[in-house]
């Protein structure tokens, strides 16, 4: 029996366990390594546990029990901190050291930190895993003035889970708009102007310049030389693939760890999977895509050796404090497209669809997403409109009553 070892106890090693399990439950001897004892967990459900509405046992999906009753070998705790491919071996932080037949990289991605003066204060801090939401519960006791650099969808869900636990909130942004890169500016100020109403503040077009203090952290200086007071600063300014120890072990890397579309990596022993690879120049930083991933790196390590991975359409759907968000495609538009609109602000409802050569590309809904999925059905088979035309806006049932009528 073959052995397979994963590198990384998050979200995409799990899908990858069950898929595998499912498929070739006897094939190989499997290892995990993760950083995190506890085994794996919902990422996703940090914000809920950090607003007091779950517990974190709650988000726990994986348990080092759940490995044990499949014959898998969790260790956690302990995480791989070098690669020997020639010899096939790993060695962990503890200096304990392993072999593989197959090895899969699941390291996921880590919070960017800025390189600013007063980073190392105690009070700021980044938003990523359970470890970061120990350090936030202590902030919180503390009580006060907290800022959130980062107006997308982490930074907005943790202003408002600080919210809810009594702190004043304020969200600082570079650009002028919330959630730029998934909403266009009419949903964007849609947006801003409810999450005010429930209490946050924002400050746009601020960049950070310092955080100030000495003991922790009691301000933060912008670049226009206003010093905002804080008693916590948190930072959610994005993502990057953690890839130091592919590149360590001499793996092509770019933004991330390059795999083709079998999910190998330059290394044919060496397969990635979610966050952390890099496929045909794009990164992922979504769960549906890292599902995607380990359900075709699952196929191909059971023996389905055309199993492969051509890219996904990635797609946004959520809930910020209770507003509904969907966001997918060419949302913006070009010149030349088509652009349909419905606004509601009495109900908070806002609906884009941009429309090419007589077929969806892009749509941003706001208040109501009900046909999100529908929408995005219709982005990704790329099928002519046709009669829907004036019905689109509307939603699929209105479009099946007028294919009837």
């Amino acid at each position: 029996m073959q052995k397979l070892v994963i590198v990384g106890g998050g979200m995409a090693s799990a899908r990858l366990l069950e898929e595998l399990h499912a498929r070739a439950p006897d094939r190989y001897a499997i290892e995990v390594h993760g950083e995190e004892p506890e085994g794996h967990y919902n990422r996703v459900l940090l914000s809920p546990v950090l607003a007091g509405e779950m517990a974190a046992s709650e988000i726990i999906t994986h348990p080092p029990a759940w490995h044990a009753e499949r014959g898998i070998r969790f260790f956690g705790g302990d995480p791989v901190v070098a690669i020997d491919r020639a010899r096939r071996r790993l060695r962990t932080r503890s200096g304990a050291e392993s072999g593989y037949d197959q090895l899969v990289l699941a390291t996921g991605s880590s919070a960017l930190r800025p390189t600013l003066p007063g980073m190392a204060l105690p009070g700021v801090l980044a938003f990523r895993d359970l470890r970061d939401l120990a350090q936030l519960e202590a902030g919180i006791r503390r009580g006060g003035r907290a800022l959130v650099v980062g107006g997308g969808v982490l930074g907005l869900e943790a202003a408002m889970a600080l919210r809810h636990r009594g702190l004043d909130v304020c969200v600082l942004n570079r650009s002028g708009a919330l959630m730029e890169r998934q909403l266009d500016a009419e949903a964007s100020g849609l947006l801003r102007a409810e999450l005010e109403r429930q209490g946050l503040r924002f400050e746009l077009h601020a960049e950070t310049q310092a955080l100030l203090g000495e003991e922790r952290v009691t301000a933060l200086q912008l670049r226009d030389g206003r010093v905002l007071a804080a008693d916590l600063v948190l930072f959610a300014t994005g993502i990057a693939p953690r890839i130091a120890l592919a590149q360590a072990a001499g793996l092509s890397c770019g933004r991330g760890i390059q795999v083709d579309d079998a999910l190998r990596s330059s290394d044919a022993a060496i397969s990635a999977v979610g966050e952390c690879l890099e496929h045909r120049g794009q990164c992922y930083g979504l769960v549906a895509p890292v599902y995607e991933q380990a359900r075709v790196l699952a196929a191909r390590l059971a023996g389905e050796s055309t199993a492969h991975y051509p890219g996904s359409a990635t797609s946004l759907k959520l809930k910020v404090s209770g507003i509904e968000l969907f966001s997918a495609g060419e949302f913006v538009g070009a010149e030349g497209d088509e652009l349909l609109r419905y606004r509601d602000p009495r109900r908070g409802i806002y609906k884009k669809l941009v429309l090419r050569a007589g077929r969806l590309v892009g749509a941003v809904l706001i208040g109501d997403a009900r046909d999100s999925g529908w929408y995005f059905e219709l982005i990704q088979s790329g099928q002519p409109i046709g009669a829907w035309r004036r019905s689109l806006l509307f939603g699929r049932a209105y479009c099946l009553v007028a294919d009837a009528a």
